[in-house]
């Protein structure tokens, strides 16, 4: 299994070497609703077939030269008998593949849901929402429909083929020469069929991804779009992918037009009938026997026909599952480590000479420092000298290439992923905020705070008034990414949550910077209480803040150029004085 940095305890283990074992590893979780299915739809195909074998008794019953109504009547009541079996076993069927496709895209749902929630954010950040979306939603539905009709069409005409060629079997042995052919012909042309038509249900499916995420960058960045008059540029672009994903489905009904498999069923049907008659002629047939065998052949027409349908629902499930499994096989860099270390931080952090680096090129070099519990750092320097990809490595967003990074002494590889993360928050400059209420979005890290709790934590972020002027005040409903809120009010949303989650390590990543000087300055009395008693890290370009840090590290191209207080760097480090300077 692939590195996780979040896994269910109890989720059911599945086959991921490919993806037609792992959609088999999935249905049978629920084996007696496969034999379920599989035993009814060899019973419905029984008395569907037995039925022919009635009509064929009855012409042999009125050709006689003596023949009784009674007789006649009970071959009628066995022809009803046998469609209610058939409508029985149907209801059976339809009712056992129905219930093992909801739960089977209910199980591939929850399946990839955890696993995205496992990934790294370097998996994350390669990943274009769009994308994701198409494979959790529209992918894991087609796995529904691979089910159900797929599986069940699939299944219902192999029994279909395989139950009357019995019966024909039962009725001459020496009938059996044309229902065999047609079904090695039948194979070879499906064959050949799904052949054609596999590498087109692939990009079809990988088209619907890229159609999908175009659609959903554009609407995320509406603003974007309107702000610079390219409405007619994202409409052409969306046109065109539109315009390939259709000729997939041309294409795939070009190959569907040219299914051979129907016209050797016709021929097939034909040649069945001329060898019934020169059997019959030869008198080694009665006349029912031949109706009988006609109608059996008859019977195959379904199975022929219904493959074209069946087989592009299979075909489009499989390539589904092929796009869904390779997300969650993508290996991840971390992993959740639920063994390790899982105690209370006091708050000390030490960096001993860390590399780190994005797709091989190196953001910090040999990186050195240690802060004790309860100081607070300022971080300064030009940008892109690494300053937030520091703090990422302090609560394993990422892991450093060479060196360590220790909280309380222990290497952050060692703790447990959820004990270490729990314990620090960080608020950053672009707040995300779900679509939920105000009071759910400042609890996120404690669900279960009582409201009287997460009131405070507003008061000390100074959030409370302007969540007040609010009809519904805490319960008003935020939009997505929290766009009903101004910058400001989205950044006191995510400081009232660092508040109410009392974490022992505070990460803040120029988070007052949407705010007014005077909101600021209430937001940092509060800050400094509530920092007095935990290790505060702090990226910002305000001197207000910058000035009362314990100890301020200055990067310079990824490298720590110097470290110290205000006064000590300003008396000796000409990079500090130069981004001093700027800042003023």
């Amino acid at each position: 299994m692939a590195k996780q940095e979040f896994t269910v305890a109890d989720q059911y283990q599945y086959r991921r070497s490919g993806p037609v074992r792992w959609i088999l590893s999935h249905s049978l979780r629920y084996p007696l609703f496969s034999l379920a299915m599989l035993a009814a739809a060899v019973g419905n195909n029984w008395f569907y077939s037995y039925i022919q074998v009635y009509i064929g008794r009855a012409f042999d019953l009125i050709s006689s030269s003596r023949w009784e109504t009674q007789a006649l009547m009970g071959l009628a009541l066995g022809v009803l008998a046998a469609a209610v079996g058939q409508t029985i076993t149907g209801l059976v069927r339809n009712y056992a593949v129905e219930f093992t496709a909801q739960r089977v895209e209910r199980d591939t749902r929850d399946e990839l849901y955890t696993s995205l929630l496992g990934k790294s954010q370097t998996f994350h950040g390669r990943q274009r929402i769009g994308e994701i979306m198409a494979r959790a939603t529209n992918d894991v539905r087609q796995i529904n429909y691979l089910f159900s009709p797929g599986a069940l069409l699939i299944t219902d005409a192999a029994m279909a083929v395989v139950v009357p060629i019995g019966l024909i079997a039962g009725l001459q042995l020496r009938l059996l020469l044309v229902p065999l052919v047609f079904v090695g012909l039948l194979v070879l042309t499906v064959a050949d069929y799904n052949r054609r038509l596999s590498p087109v249900s692939r990009a079809q499916r990988q088209q619907f991804g890229v159609m999908n995420t175009r659609l959903a960058e554009a609407i995320a960045g509406i603003d974007v779009v309107k702000s610079n008059a390219q409405e007619k540029y994202e409409w052409t672009k969306f046109r065109q992918d539109a315009r390939i994903f259709r000729d997939y489905f041309v294409k795939q009904g070009e190959i569907q037009a040219l299914y051979l498999p129907m016209l050797v069923f016709s021929v097939a049907w034909a040649a069945a009938f001329l060898h019934s008659v020169v059997l019959w002629r030869a008198g080694h047939l009665t006349l029912g026997q031949v109706v009988t065998y006609l109608g059996l052949m008859g019977t195959l027409r379904f199975p022929t026909h219904i493959s074209i349908f069946a087989f592009d629902l299979v075909q489009l499930g499989i390539a589904s599952a092929r796009r869904i499994l390779e997300m969650i096989n993508t290996e991840t860099e971390l992993d959740e480590n639920e063994a390790g270390l899982s105690q209370a931080i006091r708050g000390q952090v030490t960096f001993e000479r860390v590399t780190f680096g994005y797709n091989g090129k190196p953001v910090l070099r040999d990186v050195s420092f240690n802060a004790n519990p309860g100081e607070t750092i300022a971080i300064v320097g030009q940008t892109g000298s690494g300053k937030t990809t520091l703090t990422r490595l302090i609560n394993r967003i990422y892991d450093v290439e060479s060196g360590r990074v220790l909280v309380d002494g222990v290497d952050v590889r060692e703790w447990s992923l959820e004990s270490l993360r729990s314990q620090i928050s960080t608020i950053e400059q672009d707040v995300f905020l779900f679509s939920r209420s105000l009071a759910e979005n400042i609890a996120f890290g404690c669900a279960d705070s009582p409201p009287d709790v997460t009131q405070r934590a507003a008061r000390e972020a100074q959030a409370h008034d302007f969540i007040s002027q609010f009809s519904d005040g805490y319960a008003t409903q935020v939009g997505e990414r929290g766009v009903t809120l101004s910058g400001g009010q989205r950044q006191r949303i995510a400081i009232a949550r660092a508040f109410l989650t009392n974490p022992r390590i505070l990460i803040l990543d120029d988070s007052t910077s949407a705010i007014d000087s005077a909101t600021e300055d209430k937001i940092q009395r509060a800050m400094r209480r509530i920092s007095s008693d935990r290790t505060t890290f702090l990226i910002t370009h305000r001197l207000s803040q910058i000035r009362w840090a314990d100890r301020i590290l200055v990067l310079r191209r990824g490298e720590l150029a110097d470290q110290g207080t205000h006064e000590e760097l300003l008396s000796r480090s000409e990079d500090y004085r130069r981004i001093f300077a700027r800042y003023e």
